[in-house]
């Protein structure tokens, strides 16, 4: 069981930066894959970006060279780095552990409590 706890949401101005953290307690926290998953207001859970047990990353369309996942395993700490920030990325944000990369929201067992991101026009 892997705990999980999102930090660093906020309410910006459209074009601004945002930087998520999300810390896990586990042992050997480097051999799971981490991603980020976002729901927007009315709408489901989608993904955002992956970083697997050897720092490969993935992104959704949407936000790719805009957000940057990265990971340190001595701080059991994932980072969601997010530029130019939209209206559109407003949503509630989580970090998702799991021991598969995916993009999938219900292949990772192991969810935090989420932070909200609102960014406005």
């Amino acid at each position: 069981q892997v705990q999980l706890v999102e930090s660093g949401g906020g309410l910006v101005q459209a074009g601004g930066s945002l930087k998520l953290t999300c810390v896990a307690s586990a042992r050997a926290f480097s051999n799971y894959a981490v991603a980020w998953f976002r729901q927007p207001p009315g709408t489901g859970r989608e993904f955002v970006a992956v970083v697997n047990q050897n720092a490969g990353t993935r992104y959704e369309d949407s936000v790719q060279g805009r957000f940057t996942v990265s990971r340190e395993n001595l701080k059991n700490t994932v980072y969601l780095q997010m530029n130019n920030l939209k209206p559109e990325d407003t949503a509630v944000y989580y970090c998702a552990a799991g021991p598969v990369t995916a993009t999938t929201a219900n292949l990772f067992p192991n969810w935090g409590p989420g932070t909200q991101v609102t960014v406005s026009s």
